[in-house]
């Protein structure tokens, strides 16, 4: 007798890989009822679709932070796809949650992408993924942060997302935490402090002053001073520590935490944007 599909059947594989309802039917009949055959048959489609569209450029997504529940490590996945209509589906979203989440028990992107999820490797999640939605899906930044104390921020969108580790938990370690998060998805600060500028910029930075005063026609013995002051006026701007708090009354980032907390430092950052 010919398996005749029925509707809970229908609702039980759409739950386990996410396909729409006509594909969840037609792997079912083409399976004959066989759960295992009807998944395989719903992989290889993606697997199909992922072929037809590698060639694609994934330059929408979401970002997403994640922290565990001792908030020692945090983790950012971007999760790429090509039309921002895909990017704020839901099913999307919670698929990069669902990404993010995971991370938090890798140090590499490499280790991740192998790693198990739902019964298969995140690297097949993509693909099976890729088949159920139609566009191409890939994951395009991979970041973690461990330290003492770790907050996230996610700005509305899910277009930045930015961890910021501190140097011990304390009880408000969150909510400070989460502001020099957002400070970072603001501001966009090019290192911790001006030890952690490349020197490459700075030699650049300086080279930009002093050409300027040239041009204003400044007296060569006093372009290394003007220029020292000009590159301490970038570092304010581009350092994490140095930059003012936008939340704050005039104070640096670094000020704003050791007036929660005496003696807390930043560590370290991380800023994913898409």
């Amino acid at each position: 007798m010919a398996y005749q599909v029925k509707a809970a059947d229908v609702s039980k594989l759409r739950n386990i890989t996410g396909a729409g309802m006509m594909d969840c039917k037609k792997a079912l009949v083409e399976a004959e009822g066989d759960f295992d055959k009807a998944i395989e048959i719903l992989r290889k489609k993606g697997q199909k679709v992922a072929a037809k569209r590698a060639d694609r450029e994934t330059s929408e997504g979401a970002v997403i932070a994640a922290t565990n529940a001792d908030n020692t490590k945090g983790a950012i996945i971007a999760l790429g796809c090509e039309t921002d209509f895909v990017a704020k589906g839901e099913g999307f979203v919670a698929l990069a949650k669902e990404f993010a989440n995971h991370a938090l028990n890798f140090t590499s992107k490499e280790d991740f992408l192998a790693s198990e999820i739902g019964g298969m490797t995140v690297a097949d999640k993509l693909t099976e993924q890729t088949g159920v939605i139609g566009e191409k899906l890939d994951i395009k930044f991979f970041e973690t942060l461990e330290a003492p104390f770790v907050g996230s921020y996610i700005h509305n969108g899910n277009k930045i997302a930015a961890l910021v580790g501190l140097s011990e938990s304390f009880d408000n370690a969150a909510e400070v935490a989460k502001n020099v998060s957002m400070q970072v998805a603001a501001m966009n600060p090019i290192a911790l402090d001006e030890s952690k500028v490349d020197q490459a910029v700075i030699d650049k930075e300086v080279e930009i002053a002093k050409d300027q005063l040239r041009q204003e026609g400044k007296p060569e013995a006093m372009l290394d001073n003007i220029a020292k002051g000009k590159l301490n006026k970038f570092f304010k701007e581009t350092t994490l520590v140095n930059q003012e708090y936008i939340m704050g009354d005039k104070v640096s980032v670094k000020d704003y935490v050791n007036s929660e907390k005496a003696g807390v430092t930043i560590v370290d950052f991380v800023r994913v944007a898409i």
